[in-house]
């Protein structure tokens, strides 16, 4: 007789918790559900503010769900919490992807082979060239600029900020999980390999637990052999259960809260865990 074959999807219980302090009422835009589709199934979620605000959603230009509100005038919480379905596998791989010519990509992809506010792979074409120009086309040259960006760039919070580039973290040789995606995308970029910016939960499935507070994520998709896929210079390894919530050029298509008017930041709380031997009973 077969051995049963194990679960082929995982529950990942994610969610976070802002508070804010307001001077006056603050028209917000929030970006933290996962995405609708795809390898992901929302199998419950929990919308709650303090005090109660009205919303509502919208999708982006990039298919993004965003929440629109209007914070309170004071102090204020949001809170979001979810169980999601997805599958099981590690991130997969293609060694034979090759890269594709521009001529060749489809009309939507060529957005995401242009300089963006972040990625400024004009500026590095040089420096893009010089290190990965003579490597050999295709997945294995997108792995070798994640090995690199990796091995060069120390991982340290509170390095980088809201004008952050690629550029400088090529300089400080120093940022946090984004400012890797960024330099790893820019020398694509300057390749003329199309990758699109990703942000999300990503929870610690066979991998050590990590020695500081859960955050959000950021990785990349780059375009091969006809289609999207995941790289992590960040961690530079293939990860299980990650929930993806939002893709765009860069960073500042994504952020995870905007605010139009004076209001503060004082807390955020992220977390991402696999809940599927555990039951899922959302707090």
């Amino acid at each position: 007789m077969l051995a049963e074959e194990g679960p082929t999807t995982l529950q990942i219980r994610v969610g976070n918790r802002f508070t804010f302090e307001s001077a006056q009422p603050t028209p917000s835009v929030f970006l933290v559900r996962p995405e609708a589709g795809g390898s992901h199934r929302v199998v419950e979620e929990h919308w709650e503010t303090e005090p109660l605000a009205g919303y509502h959603d919208y999708r982006d230009v990039y298919g993004n769900v965003c929440r629109r509100a209007t914070l309170p005038t004071g102090p204020c919480a949001l809170r979001y919490d979810a169980v999601v379905e997805t599958l099981s596998e590690s991130d997969p791989v293609a060694p034979a992807a090759i890269e594709h010519f521009p001529a060749d990509l489809p009309d939507e992809v060529l957005l995401y082979t242009l300089p963006s506010r972040y990625c400024l792979s004009d500026v590095l074409s040089g420096r893009a060239q010089e290190l990965f120009g003579g490597l050999s086309p295709g997945w294995s040259r997108v792995q070798a600029i994640c090995d690199w960006v990796h091995e060069q760039i120390h991982f340290s919070y509170g390095t980088s900020t809201v004008a952050t580039t690629a550029a400088d973290v090529l300089e400080k040789r120093v940022g946090v999980c984004r400012d890797f995606t960024h330099l790893a995308m820019t020398f694509c970029r300057a390749l003329d390999i199309p990758t699109r910016y990703v942000f999300g939960y990503i929870p610690a499935i066979d991998v050590p637990p990590p020695d500081s507070p859960m955050d959000f994520c950021a990785w990349f998709e780059a375009y091969l052999g006809g289609g999207w896929w995941t790289f992590d210079p960040r961690n530079n390894q293939r990860r299980k259960g990650r929930v993806t919530i939002a893709r765009g050029r860069d960073a500042a298509d994504v952020a995870m809260v905007t605010t139009y008017g004076p209001s503060t930041l004082q807390t955020m709380e992220v977390w991402a865990d696999d809940v599927s031997a555990a039951g899922h009973a959302a707090a």
